[in-house]
């Protein structure tokens, strides 16, 4: 049931995402609000983040590795000041397939930015499926994308 599945990975992200900002939020009150110790924080939680979104497809039952069946689109900015990016899979398989998909988001200097994780559902076998993840935040500058894990199932 990949639609299941998607729906699962979507309602863990968000809430993984808003725990993240509520963390931030409030260690952002401290009294130890030095630059160091708030960047600190954001690592921390972003590191968190990233390991939920892996641990999501550490779930999925009898998955292989396919990051490269993975093909990313140039990363752009939707109308809400999110970043996204067309993530394109590429089934070799003689059966249909889905793909599980986490795509970090960093900034020019390889700092991590944010994670998410997309499902491209049902690729047709020997066919390419679409889809298009999008960042659970506004992220500034230049954002570049990777495939950090894919899993077919």
């Amino acid at each position: 049931m990949p639609g299941h599945r998607t729906r699962w990975m979507t309602t863990a992200i968000l809430t993984t995402t808003a725990a993240v900002a509520a963390a931030l939020t409030l260690t952002s009150c401290s009294d130890d609000d030095t630059p160091s110790s708030v960047a600190s924080q954001a690592a921390s939680a972003f590191a968190s983040a990233t390991a939920k979104a892996g641990q999501q497809l550490d779930d999925i039952q009898g998955g292989v590795n396919a990051k490269g069946a993975i093909r990313l689109g140039d990363p752009t900015t939707d109308s809400d000041g999110r970043t996204t990016v067309e993530v394109t899979a590429e089934n070799t398989t003689d059966s249909t397939k889905s793909f599980g998909v986490q795509i970090n988001f960093r900034d020019e200097g390889g700092n991590l930015l944010d994670a998410n994780v997309v499902t491209v559902s049902d690729v047709a076998a020997g066919k390419t499926g679409k889809g298009t993840v999008r960042s659970t935040r506004e992220l500034g500058g230049d954002v570049r994308t990777e495939v950090a894990r894919a899993v077919r199932y």
